[in-house]
């Protein structure tokens, strides 16, 4: 049997748009301290995730009263749920904008598995305002 692969799958191809679901939808912004859901996406329930679901999010965002950091998690199903990815603590100032991003995967998601993404700003006295978000979940 020959070493090689007699032929390969060209990117122009392939398409991935069933397994790929997206949020652009702000959903909440944190009320002072509290950590929030800003987006939400929902992988499809008719996709066979083979390895893990990738996710991706980023987010801009002006620090409410007070605010001293800011982290975003990606959850599964609510702010409760388990965290799949944290940016950790990231430094900022009160009244300023600022943009972050994540990525994480989801080794064992389940079917139509729902993730939020939140974030929290530390020592925040008043809620804090987010502008824009880009949430996604790719199934591989």
């Amino acid at each position: 049997m020959s070493q090689y692969i007699p032929e390969r799958l060209d990117g122009r191809a392939v398409n991935l748009a069933g397994r790929l679901a997206y949020s652009v939808a702000v959903a909440g912004s944190p009320a002072a301290a509290a950590e929030t859901v800003i987006a939400t996406v929902a992988v499809p329930t008719n996709v066979q995730t083979f390895q893990a679901v990738e996710l991706e999010a980023w987010a801009a965002f002006t620090v409410g009263t007070s605010g001293v950091t800011a982290e975003m998690r990606i959850r599964q199903t609510n702010v409760n749920g388990t965290v799949v990815a944290d940016s950790g603590l990231a430094t900022v100032t009160a009244g300023n904008l600022y943009e972050r991003s994540i990525i994480g995967a989801d080794a064992a998601p389940g079917p139509g598995q729902v993730y939020v993404l939140t974030l929290q700003v530390g020592s925040g006295a008043a809620a804090s305002t987010v502008s824009a978000v880009y949430f996604r979940a790719l199934s591989i």
